[in-house]
């Protein structure tokens, strides 16, 4: 789903709200979510799932699988998101 797709569902359900206040919600909420995974926290939306950070190891022997040149692989974080029973659930029917 997209970001305008998004928006515009949501104006379905709230027409008394604008456009501009929509985008701003949305903004507030990913904000909130990219805040709280800089500041090491996990994000837990109940019913949906959790967001977290998961640290990678770095990689001394990685290949790079055009040349098969080994390359260093620097330490690195990535957010990672579980899916919560609910909604495995509801996907799985």
């Amino acid at each position: 789903m997209s970001r305008p797709l998004l928006i515009k569902q949501l104006k379905e359900k709230n027409p008394q709200l604008n456009r501009l206040e929509l985008e701003n919600i949305l903004d507030i909420f990913c904000n909130g979510i990219k805040k709280a995974l800089l500041d090491g926290k996990n994000v837990e939306i109940r019913g949906f799932g959790t967001f977290f950070i998961k640290r990678i190891k770095q990689k001394y022997s990685a290949r790079n699988p055009q040349t098969g040149e080994i390359i260093y692989v620097p330490e690195k974080n990535k957010v990672r998101f579980r899916a919560s029973k609910k909604l495995l659930e509801l996907i799985n029917k």
